[in-house]
């Protein structure tokens, strides 16, 4: 059964009207029912956008509907130059410290490049400011530890901009999972966009209107290659882990939600990539295959597409080229965005009982947030949620470049008895940058 796309539950406050939706009746009654995204306060706070790319500025552009864009910030001038454009009031930054030292702001949006996430959320709470941060929240699982550590201390709301929390029919998809719907449930399948493959990359002269040195922050310091920054950034270990915590972010984390294990992990987990990489080119695996085990017994894969992705395994329904398939005893129920089928349509329709286990709903990721900023109630994607659905997709890459089977401890957060594994749960911060002095 084909369900469309739903704007209005999906962004209700900002579609039209006469926007529509096919998803089952009782769900859109319950979910419109216990909507909590829009905030009332009639005082805006006043917002700081850090990171000026395409995200940040899609963020920014979001958050606006309820706040004030007071400034902007990035090591690129000519970014802070056009998102000025947009919002010519706002003052411009280079160096977020700088920004942060404004009494003024109430609401950091950090929509940075992902090595930059953590020490910019950390450093934003200390100053007593709440934080929308792109996905994924974090570089490296002990980065995640930290600031759930500095959220739980400062008070500060954090929303992790994994969006498809707010999506309805991923909420659906989870909740019937939970619910058993498709009975107990065995096996889960994840599948993420293969990332690039490319090389090998020449150094080149440094844009005038670039920071290389502040760009590059805590990381390594290595000579400019265009392909290192923007969109391409993410192919790069230095920086991020390609698509396994780019889309891995979003994906797995609707797995770990649908599993019921969103503030846990697995036990265990392997990994390896499908193809080589090119020497002096991306370091990030393009395509992987990584399988999880969980306390449960549930297994949960973790592919790339490519052209043998699917293996027969798994249907590819509707030309969809990622998406969460969750497998039990009694069918499979598959979401993507925009889809969600079933084995049997009945299993989509047939409402709850009264007792059912409920999920939080939010149909607006941003006015969510913005909600929890007045309230002081946790956020959909709050810094527990937000770091384990990071951390997973670490776990991932690190069975990749180890290439071992790897024991897990998802209490101590710690890998058993391997030391080497271990080391890549945190990585040597170039001084200035600690975490401590964020």
């Amino acid at each position: 059964m084909h369900i469309p796309f739903s704007r209005r539950l999906l962004l209700k406050s900002m579609a039209a009207a006469a926007a529509s939706t096919t998803l089952p009746g009782w769900f859109v009654e319950e979910s419109l029912a216990a909507d909590r995204s829009a905030p009332s306060n009639k005082e805006k706070p006043r917002l700081a956008l850090i990171g000026c790319g395409g995200m940040g500025t899609g963020d920014a552009n979001s958050a606006s509907r309820f706040g004030t864009i007071v400034a902007v910030c990035d090591v690129d001038e000519q970014r802070v130059a056009a998102t000025q454009k947009k919002w010519p009031d706002a003052a411009p930054f280079k160096d977020f410290r700088k920004l942060l030292e404004r009494k003024d702001i109430d609401v950091v949006i950090c929509g940075t490049v992902d090595h930059w996430h953590a020490l910019i959320s950390i450093a934003s709470m200390r100053a007593g400011k709440d934080v929308y941060c792109e996905k994924p929240l974090t570089l490296t699982v002990d980065e995640g530890k930290q600031i759930v550590k500095v959220a739980k201390s400062t008070g500060r709301i954090l929303q992790t901009g994994s969006q498809q929390r707010s999506n309805a029919q991923f909420r659906l998809a989870c909740e019937l999972v939970r619910n058993g719907r498709i009975g107990t449930l065995k096996h889960v399948d994840v599948f993420l966009p293969s990332g690039q493959r490319g090389g090998p990359f020449s150094k080149a002269p440094v844009p005038a209107s670039l920071d290389w040195d502040m760009w590059q922050g805590q990381t390594r310091s290595v000579d400019y290659v265009p392909e290192r920054t923007h969109t391409t950034f993410r192919y790069w270990w230095d920086y991020s882990g390609g698509t396994m915590t780019d889309w891995g972010a979003h994906h797995n984390d609707i797995a770990l939600w649908g599993m019921g294990l969103e503030r846990s992990g697995p036990v265990s987990v392997s990994g390896k990539p499908s193809v080589e990489m090119i020497p002096d080119g991306y370091t990030a695996a393009s395509e992987y295959q990584v399988e999880y085990k969980y306390a449960n017994g549930v297994t949960h894969s973790c592919h790339s597409t490519s052209a043998n992705a699917w293996n027969g395994a798994v249907t590819d329904p509707k030309g969809q080229q990622h998406g969460v398939k969750f497998i039990g005893t009694d069918g499979w129920i598959w979401v993507s965005r925009g889809v969600l089928e079933a084995s049997n349509p009945e299993l989509l329709v047939a409402p709850l009982p009264s007792t059912a286990e409920r999920l939080y709903v939010s149909d607006d990721h941003m006015g969510n947030f913005f909600s929890c900023v007045q309230s002081r109630k946790p956020a959909i994607c709050e810094p527990e949620i937000g770091h384990r659905s990071a951390s997973i997709c670490h776990l991932g890459t690190i069975a990749i470049r180890t290439g071992r089977d790897l024991k897990w401890d998802p209490v101590k957060e710690e890998f058993i008895g391997d030391a080497e594994a271990n080391s890549f749960l945190s990585r040597e911060m170039r001084k200035p940058w600690t975490l401590e002095s964020a």
